[in-house]
């Protein structure tokens, strides 16, 4: 009897001893003073049972390489978490992703862009994480307050933003110099940069035949990616789709002239490639060429040629580039919800965002007004980031989503096929169009 209570009395010192270390260590927690410095010494996940996620990108090496550096952090504070990357391509990923949710093999985390988010939302496969605005050290009032609304559904937080940067035109400043061309920067500044002025300068970077030929400009990524085409549209005034979204309206004016400038480009003036041609800008033989600013991570590495970035053409509106948005989203059905949290609060944390501004443009305020987002290694010039990106921001539309996007997605790109092969005249199109999608929209 005397042994059993022994060793119950040693037991209990054992405990009071532990829980008064780990009282002692808490006090220290969270000493950063920067908004949301990391958001990691809240989980209490640093001991604990072996967790394995899985975050799912469309990114391309140098996105994935950074992640895995930034993994690396979270993994000192987390060793029982292990995170396994994965890339999808982008013109690919809304519909892996609807495949994973039917079959409940989601990733635990991924990211996610402002098309899919209504799809997503209707269809209830991402995690509220509403308590998130509870975490003062998070510091949630960090985000610029519009990068959130995406997020945001009747009260509930269902993702927080990684990257809210408007499209950019990137261009080749050695050929404009070649060809004494005032740069994109210059005519922007002087009020020259027009639709018209974009056309006619593409037109007059254009040289060569075959292998050897330069093309002036591209507005594709890739033949599946047409979404900086409706900027002229944005530009003049009009749009792709009615305010509520029931009908489709890119067959008014506006829509038959953005086709019949792409048409007159590829098929006139030679100044564009044409569909299946792969040029791409490290080549040296594109003058201009749209994108998201994350192509940034991809530019900075061109040795051959000076390049910069501009903002887009104006139209009768001024300038309206396609807002691209993206966040970091927790799946519904993982089985890991605290630790996915965790995760994403890391990565979202003030150290997260300003890891990520290397490729992206940070919703933080703190990060997007420092120093060190606009004077990175390789960087363009900051006076043309302010121009073409930082002034372009209160402008740009966010890129249209429905549930029914997918479906939307593929009309649209049957349409420019038709554009592609010249079988039919663009008004022609945009009509068709029109009779393909709105039934779409009213499901």
């Amino acid at each position: 009897m005397k042994k059993s209570l022994l060793a119950m009395l040693l037991v209990a010192l054992a405990v009071f001893a532990a829980a008064c270390g780990n009282s002692g260590n808490s006090g220290n927690a969270g000493s950063s003073t920067a908004p949301g410095a990391s958001g990691t010494q809240q989980g209490g996940s640093a001991g604990g049972e072996p967790v394995e996620l899985k975050f799912m990108t469309w990114g391309n090496q140098q996105h994935l390489d950074m992640y895995e550096t930034l993994l690396a952090k979270f993994k000192e504070t987390h060793p029982n978490i292990t995170v396994t990357l994965e890339s999808v391509p982008f013109a690919d990923y809304q519909q892996k992703v609807s495949v994973l949710a039917a079959g409940r093999e989601l990733p635990d985390l991924a990211w996610i862009s402002e098309r899919m988010v209504p799809q997503f939302m209707a269809n209830d496969i991402l995690a509220d994480i509403s308590d998130i605005k509870d975490d003062a050290e998070f510091a949630l009032n960090d985000f610029i307050p519009s990068t959130l609304e995406l997020f945001s559904s009747e009260g509930g937080l269902y993702g927080l933003p990684f990257s809210t940067p408007p499209s950019v035109i990137f261009y080749n400043a050695d050929l404009f110099e070649q060809a004494g061309l005032p740069t994109p920067n210059e005519l922007a500044a002087s009020g020259e940069w027009t639709w018209e002025k974009f056309t006619e300068t593409a037109k007059a970077l254009t040289s060569g035949t075959g292998a050897d030929k330069t093309y002036g400009a591209t507005f594709f990524r890739d033949w599946k990616t047409w979404i900086m085409l409706p900027s002229y549209s944005w530009s003049n005034g009009s749009d792709i789709f009615n305010d509520d979204m029931t009908s489709f309206t890119w067959n008014d004016q506006y829509g038959v002239e953005t086709f019949e400038m792409l048409n007159r480009m590829m098929f006139v003036d030679g100044s564009h490639p044409k569909a299946g041609e792969q040029i791409s800008f490290e080549t040296g033989k594109l003058g201009m060429y749209f994108d998201g600013y994350s192509y940034m991570s991809k530019a900075r590495e061109i040795k051959d040629f000076k390049w910069s970035i501009a903002p887009f053409p104006s139209g009768s509106m001024g300038s309206a580039p396609m807002m691209g948005q993206a966040g970091y989203v927790v799946f519904e059905q993982t089985k890991h919800p605290e630790e996915a949290k965790e995760l994403l609060k890391f990565l979202a944390s003030q150290e997260g965002v300003q890891a990520t501004s290397t490729y992206f443009v940070p919703p933080r305020q703190s990060v997007l007004n420092s120093d060190a987002f606009l004077n990175q290694p390789n960087n363009p010039p900051a006076e043309h980031i302010k121009q073409a990106l930082i002034d372009e921001m209160p402008k740009a539309v966010v890129q249209p989503g429905h549930v029914q996007w997918t479906k939307i997605d593929n009309e649209i790109l049957l349409g420019f096929d038709r554009l592609f092969g010249q079988s039919a005249a663009p008004a022609d199109i945009v009509n068709q169009m029109k009779q393909a999608i709105d039934p779409l929209l009213t499901k």
